[in-house]
């Protein structure tokens, strides 16, 4: 298929973009930047349209993709758009101490807590919270890896009933 034939069958399917564009976006400025990016990509890639296929689905398609991708890479920059004016911040002072006293009482009731489990529990649970694996823990103790994982899961049960006393 010559360009100005691929050109012109372009043209003509455009406009079902559009709807499409803005369904995907929620956003007229940013469907209007995937229309265009669709359109571009189709004119770069108009060897691997194959003739009498569906050009609306090959179109569909590149910006379905063209989306996909651009969600996928804003996720992984965890990139947060603030759009609220923050004017109200400028003068903002904000003081704030450390109450380091509750935290330390937190952490004695957690080592109060840890401390008063039964030896079975303890012991393994200890050495899983020193960073050693479950494996590794079995072979210490000379238990089965499935007797470990349970106590140390009881553990937690028991610390976790403990603590919401506090």
């Amino acid at each position: 298929m010559q360009a100005p034939e691929f050109n012109q069958i372009l043209l003509s399917n455009a406009e079902f973009l559009k709807p499409f564009a803005i369904t995907l976006t929620r956003d007229t400025e940013a469907a209007k930047d995937l229309f265009q990016e669709t359109l571009y990509k189709a004119l770069a890639n108009k060897d691997k349209y194959n003739i009498g296929t569906n050009i609306k689905a090959w179109l569909y398609t590149i910006m379905r993709n063209i989306f996909i991708n651009n969600y996928r890479r804003r996720f992984r920059q965890n990139t947060i758009f603030d759009a609220t004016p923050n004017d109200a911040f400028l003068n903002y002072v904000q003081i704030t101490a450390a109450n380091i006293a509750t935290s330390n009482m937190n952490i004695k009731e957690m080592q109060d807590a840890v401390h008063h489990l039964p030896e079975i529990f303890k012991k393994p649970f200890l050495l899983y919270f020193d960073g050693f694996k479950y494996h590794e823990i079995a072979d210490m103790l000379g238990e089965p890896l499935g007797t470990i994982k349970s106590r140390i899961h009881f553990a937690r049960k028991l610390l976790k009933i403990q603590i919401e006393r506090f």
